[in-house]
């Protein structure tokens, strides 16, 4: 054992130096000050002398122990949560992120983590804590909220360590709660689909439509200009997409930007709702906006002529349809995972994956496409015809009629092991037919020595 020191002690375990001390931190589960030990790893034995152990204990305890002065140097107090996020983690993080990115992290991370250890010593919260503090998120936050929380905490004490914060990573098991709540999947039909389109007007039934047909992403749909419309080769280009009042020249995804193909006669609509644009604002005295013959003018404008605000169009458009027509659900993700889901049955699933312009095919099977209880039902129905042999061997193969014999005793035997079938295929014989005539064949020789004799 190592001998005690005013400011710690320290000891070899192993092949490497361990420096100890002692302090008072606040127990999570009653609030109240306890005396811990804390170990420090020091280096190795072979590369400090003791008293080079020592110094840097010292250092690890002004480090470990500091207070925060105003111009961030450490000094004789402790390192607080918020601090060391604010300070240390989001400075490091932020400029991987985009700026609307950055925004929704930081919010997240404020309300789901810092709020709650606010003031609290980064050293003083452990495994306990962590896990009972995400037990309670589970039971009022959605489950990708949850999981997120999760991954920003373990990332947060795992910068916490490799800066030389912490000694150990309390957060490195903390596990996801078991009871995390459902994840929407709310699937329509096509009759659901057909039926909201007939109870729109011509502008939001091509929105919807070319939506629907094609999956888009509602930034990526309302940031359509008439220059990304190409009508002869019936396909449209994504430029640009919109979030929260800005144009951005980026999209969720490196294949969010690309050509998508559209339906002839969706190409033809959108020429009709071009001409009644220009018709309409030839009647206008006064035209706010691009009029529709310019290339840069948005397909579907808003009042004014800019683009369309996504969560606009939900509350007023979406939400009402689901009401008038008794929906479950209608959004833009429940119609984009609605599509991706009955497209199963329209094309390849790396077919479906393009659609939707994921770069993962995990994402779109995992995540998008849910089974229905018709396919399930279907896929159950052919498994007991092939087990019953009134299924097909395969895909435009015929069945092979088998031909029975009167008096056999299981009433199925063929009248000959090698007797073909219509189309001239010999079949191969029965093993259990065979071994039945070689003891019937055995038993007859018997009897002919027995006679004999």
């Amino acid at each position: 054992m190592g001998k005690s020191h005013q400011k710690g002690w320290v000891s070899i375990r192993g092949k490497k130096w361990y420096g100890y001390f002692r302090r008072t931190v606040i127990d999570p589960s009653t609030n109240q000050p306890k005396t811990v030990s804390t170990p420090v790893a020091l280096g190795l034995k072979c590369e400090m002398t003791k008293y080079e152990a020592r110094e840097e204990l010292e250092l690890a305890i002004k480090r470990l122990t500091g207070q925060i002065a105003e111009d961030g140097v450490v000094r004789n107090g402790s390192v607080t949560f918020d601090w060391f996020v604010q300070n240390r983690y989001l400075p490091l993080k932020e400029g991987d992120w985009k700026e609307e990115t950055a925004k929704v992290k930081k919010f997240l991370i404020k309300a789901d983590l810092v709020d709650a250890f606010r003031g609290v010593r980064l050293e003083s919260i452990d495994k306990l804590a962590l896990q009972t503090h995400l037990n309670r998120l589970a039971k009022t936050r959605s489950k990708d909220r949850v999981l997120n929380a999760g991954t920003y905490m373990r990332a947060i004490f795992r910068e916490a360590v490799d800066q030389d914060f912490l000694p150990k990573d309390p957060a490195r098991s903390v596990k996801a709660p078991s009871t995390l709540r459902d994840t929407d999947k709310t699937i329509l039909s096509w009759d659901q689909l057909r039926s909201a389109l007939s109870r729109l007007q011509l502008r939001d039934r091509i929105l919807l439509t070319l939506d629907m047909t094609n999956a888009l992403r509602p930034s990526e749909l309302f940031g359509l200009r008439w220059n990304c419309f190409d009508p002869e080769l019936c396909q449209i280009e994504i430029k640009e997409t919109t979030y929260k009042g800005k144009i951005r020249p980026w999209g969720k995804t490196r294949a969010s930007l690309s050509k998508i193909p559209i339906a002839r006669a969706l190409a033809d609509e959108l020429l009709a709702w071009r001409q009644q644009c220009r018709e309409e604002q030839q009647r206008k005295k006064f035209v706010r906006g691009p009029s529709a013959d310019d290339p840069k003018a948005f397909i579907f404008p808003a009042r004014g002529g800019g683009f369309i605000d996504s969560g606009n169009y939900r509350n007023r458009v979406l939400h009402k349809l689901a009401q008038e027509l008794g929906l479950p659900k209608l959004t833009f993700q429940v119609i984009r995972r609605t599509i991706a889901t009955l497209a199963k049955d329209k094309g390849h699933v790396k077919d479906i994956q393009g659609m939707l312009r994921h770069t993962r095919l995990a994402t779109t099977t995992d995540v998008y496409m849910q089974s229905l209880e018709s396919g399930v039902r279907s896929t159950v129905d052919s498994i007991h015809d092939e087990l019953s042999a009134t299924g097909t061997s395969g895909p435009g193969s015929p069945a092979v009629p088998v031909r029975t014999r009167a008096g056999s005793r299981n009433g199925s035997l063929p009248s000959s092991p090698v007797s073909g079938n219509e189309s001239g295929a010999i079949p191969k014989p029965v093993r259990g037919v065979v071994l039945e005539f070689a003891t019937r064949m055995r038993q007859g020789g018997r009897k002919e020595m027995r006679l004999s004799s």
